[in-house]
């Protein structure tokens, strides 16, 4: 166990509770343990997937395999309950120094054939995961050693011949090779960003510095994301240190920053940051410097181990939750040939990579900041972290203007459709990459409403500071569609001489693009490139995955679902709680909602419903309140059904559950659109903005000619959208095929295929669709 390896992430008890139950799994009868030897946060997720031949939870990492005893325990469906929002690791993680040596990892072998574990779930870092790759690897020496001493017989060696190792990779820092993201890293994200927006009021008030330390010993991820999800003036991270002379490089953009009467200097410092020297730079040292050089009030906070304290956010349940069912479905199909593998993260996809590739990429990063090449470190963290290094180069740091190149192209930015918290740090980009790239960015208030009235103006680099970490949309946004006001806003247009158009918003914001699209052979203003950024909580946008909002939506449900739940936890009688959730037709968040809160049951349009299903549940529910589990949750979107509305759901389960359970109803409604973004909306509003910027860029020269652009083509009315793994740039007359544009939803959804991974997890009996489920693949590395 790697001391690195203690950094327990919030959320895997999602994973970890997946894989408890005897229901549900596929006839498999050989026995399943799961053991978490250097982090937190498991898995509910993978352990409600297991075997009926029998569950195993090994307390204590590794230390708890070596010693035996009560520290392996057969686990139920109980056992998992009520653990989702529990932060930290309810099995407990340790240091083993005696799983290091062959007898100690002889002791954890004969400790397992005693129980007929043969399959083992390993939630932890690159060096827990080394460790498990070599327990297998010894398996069948260390079953031979136990048989010639007689610890066991020689009919165990060929029952339990081999081992089948599968990883979860639990780690806040985001530090291992072959994931987008690692179990963990989101939540400790929130606590970041929760203590920087409240930092941000203190500073703004005193016109202080403030230098924040983060963790992250080896790995920038944490500091880099934080960096651009606040807006920070300067971050320091070990894959990438600063050039020489950056003491009064940074001073000079401090100054610069406060004679803009900016009142705060936000500096983040990852704890394992260093100089091009390999010299360690500290949150004192940087303070120091600030106070020598500047004299500016600063203060210094390091944040600690805070970061991996919390309840888990949604993104990190529904993750863990992901990768363990993929993690069982692994062990399920795994052979004697099979190498041990990792579930990771790519894209929107749970795919499977050989552990000892990632392991190795992972230890090529350390070796490679070590030999102080640290543009081969970055390209070894993959693309998702070079992305993220590069989007903050262009947001952070302005070029003087005689640096700049001048295109005078005039950009017009604009939000429509109702309010999603993340569209500010969308516009935000898109300004601050369009100056970089030598357009004069331009911003419509009010939508196309606005647009039609001549509510635009030229907006610079500095009017959008601070604007990241701020709810709603501050450019102010309406549902208007642009149809009824073509001509005007063709005249506003024209007027202002706009060459290109980004739109920022949901289902209403395609509809504006299909229509100014049409409207090109009438009106020739409308012939310049024209992109849509998805921005909703409903999430309910044709030719894309994600919408920015939508994270945020679900955080606010899965909090209110919690709190909710819990304010009923000291009544003498059992409870049932039920939410009528936001967003329309579209179920996203509904069902998304109930596998991150732990619900009963979601109601949702997209999968029809009767009297006959409800009563069902009912009567599921009526049987649950006879075990230990005291709560239930009830999901229901909005327009799920006109006439089972969320209060005839709540009077029949009022009536039938009489001397059973008490029943208490919600209406969530507009507070899924409010309140501060998320970092991971934050996040992916500031780099998918800015990819659309760079598209208007790159067709802007590609269309103008002879003093002028021109662009008619399909190609040129683009929605940039999160598709599986990549971000695709789509024609949006191609997407009407997609579309329900009755109901405003796309005609097929990703999320349906978890749905009924949320019911399993409620203890229903049902099948879960494994078509997508991966077969092993390399690691990708991409060239420099």
């Amino acid at each position: 166990q790697e001391e690195e390896n203690t950094h327990e992430p919030t959320g895997s008890i999602g994973a970890f509770r997946q894989y408890c139950s005897g229901e549900g799994a596929r006839g498999q009868s050989r026995v399943r343990a799961w053991v978490e030897p250097g982090v937190g946060y498991g898995g509910r997720g993978g352990l409600r997937l297991g075997s009926a031949a029998g569950m195993f939870l090994l307390s204590q990492g590794y230390q708890g395999m070596v010693d035996g005893g009560n520290n392996i325990v057969e686990v139920s469906w109980e056992s998992v309950s009520s653990i989702l929002q529990v932060g930290g690791t309810v099995i407990g993680s340790a240091r083993c120094k005696a799983f290091r040596n062959r007898e100690g990892r002889l002791k954890a072998a004969s400790n397992l054939i005693q129980r007929g574990i043969t399959n083992l779930c390993v939630i932890g870092g690159d060096g827990s995961l080394t460790g498990a790759n070599l327990f297998r690897e010894e398996w069948s020496g260390l079953l031979e050693e136990l048989a010639q001493s007689g610890k066991i017989e020689e009919e165990a060696v060929k029952k339990y011949a081999y081992l089948n190792i599968v990883g979860m990779v639990g780690s806040i820092d985001n530090d291992f090779c072959g994931t987008d993201m690692t179990i963990g890293t989101d939540s400790a994200l929130h606590r970041i960003i929760e203590v920087v927006d409240a930092i941000m009021t203190t500073a703004q008030s005193h016109q202080r510095t403030f230098v924040l330390e983060v963790m992250g010993r080896h790995c920038g991820y944490l500091a880099l994301v934080s960096a651009l999800a606040c807006g920070a003036d300067w971050v320091f991270i070990p894959e990438y240190p600063p050039e020489e002379g950056w003491e009064d490089q940074m001073c000079v953009k401090l100054c610069e920053n406060r004679a803009r009467k900016k009142r705060l200097n936000i500096i983040i410092v990852a704890e394992g940051a260093i100089d091009c020297h390999n010299e360690a730079i500290t949150s004192e040292k940087v303070k120091d410097l600030v106070v020598l050089q500047l004299g500016f009030d600063t203060r210094v906070t390091i944040l600690g181990h805070v970061q991996r304290g919390g309840t888990p956010s949604a993104f990190d349940r529904i993750l863990a939750s992901r990768m363990g069912v993929e993690a069982v479905l692994a062990l399920l199909e795994a052979t004697p040939d099979t190498p041990a593998c990792v579930v990771s993260l790519s894209g929107n996809q749970a795919v499977r990579l050989p552990l000892m590739e990632c392991v190795q990429m992972t230890q090529e990063v350390q070796k490679a900041m070590d030999e102080r090449k640290f543009c081969e470190a970055v390209r070894l963290r993959g693309r998702s972290f070079e992305n993220n290094l590069n989007t903050y180069k262009l947001l952070s740091h302005r070029r003087p203007d005689a640096e700049l190149p001048k295109t005078n192209f005039n950009v017009a930015v604009l939000n429509v459709g109702a309010p999603a918290a993340g569209m500010n740090a969308a516009v935000r980009s898109a300004v601050r990459v369009g100056i970089t790239e030598g357009h004069n960015m331009f911003a419509v208030i009010d939508g196309f409403e606005g647009f039609s009235r001549g509510q635009i103006k030229e907006i610079s680099w500095g009017d959008v500071g601070g604007w990241t970490g701020q709810g709603g949309s501050l450019l102010g946004t309406k549902r208007t569609l642009p149809a009824k006001y073509l001509e005007k806003i063709a005249d506003q247009m024209r007027a202002n001489n706009i060459n290109a158009l980004m739109v920022i918003g949901g289902f209403e914001a395609y509809l504006g693009l299909l229509e100014l699209s049409a409207a090109r052979e009438k009106y020739e203003e409308f012939c310049v490139p024209m992109v849509m950024v998805p921005a909703t909580v409903s999430n309910n946008v044709p030719g894309s995955d994600f919408s920015i909002g939508a994270d945020t939506a679900l955080n606010t449900i899965t909090d209110v679902s919690v709190r909710w739940m819990n304010s009923g936890s000291g009544s003498h009688r059992f409870q049932i709680f039920c939410l009528e959730k936001y967003g329309s037709y579209i179920g996203t968040l509904a069902n998304m909602g109930g596998l991150a809160a732990g619900a009963d049951a979601a109601y949702i349009f997209e999968e029809k419903f009767d009297i006959r299903e409800l009563q069902a549940n009912v009567e599921h529910l009526t049987e649950k309140m006879k075990t230990s589990i005291q709560r239930g949750l009830v999901l229901r979107n909005e327009n799920s059904n006109e006439n089972y509305t969320t209060d005839f759901i709540y009077q029949l389960y009022s009536e039938e559950g009489k001397g059973v359970f008490d029943c208490r109803k919600n209406v969530l409604g507009h507070m899924q659109q409010g309140g501060a973004p998320s970092p991971f909306d934050r996040n992916f509003g500031t780099k998918i903005s800015a990819k659309a910027v760079q598209w208007i860029s790159k067709k802007l020269r590609e269309t103008y000619r002879k003093g002028k652009v021109f662009a008619n083509t399909d190609d040129t009315v683009c929605l940039l959208g999160m598709r599986r793994r990549n971000l695709l740039f789509q024609p949006v007359v191609e997407l009407k095929g997609e579309a329900d544009f009755e109901h405003r939803i796309p005609k097929e959804q990703w999320w349906l295929k978890l749905r009924p991974l949320m019911k399993i997890l409620a203890k229903y009996k049902t099948s879960y669709d494994v078509s997508d489920s991966g077969q092993l693949e390399h690691v990708a590395r991409h060239s420099p």
